[in-house]
């Protein structure tokens, strides 16, 4: 698992490649709590372009990350989820909360 920020203004972007299964999770989540607190986005975007296999701790990353875009009353978009990890996302319910591009 790799994992790229970039932040730009109030946005920050978040390229995460590889396999996210819970022992990516943990420190997806990590560095993603770090990197929203330096930041403080009004809007993020996880960008899961690279993402070669995802489980259901994918789910965690995506409601977490939503959870904590609420508290700071700002939102999630993902993009580029590859066909597997949508379909992870999608059975979850997942489009219902964040926007998919």
């Amino acid at each position: 698992m790799a994992m790229k920020c970039a932040a730009e203004g109030r946005e920050l972007t978040v390229a995460i490649s590889g396999e996210v299964d819970h022992h990516a999770a943990r420190e997806i989540l990590t560095q993603l709590e770090r990197h929203i607190s330096a930041v403080m986005p009004r809007s993020l975007t996880l960008d899961l372009g690279g993402v070669t296999f995802m489980d259901s701790s994918g789910i965690a990353v995506v409601v977490r990350a939503k959870l904590r875009m609420d508290d700071l009353g700002g939102r999630v978009r993902v993009r580029s989820a590859p066909p597997q990890a949508r379909r992870v996302l999608s059975m979850a319910g997942l489009e219902r909360m964040v926007r998919f591009e």
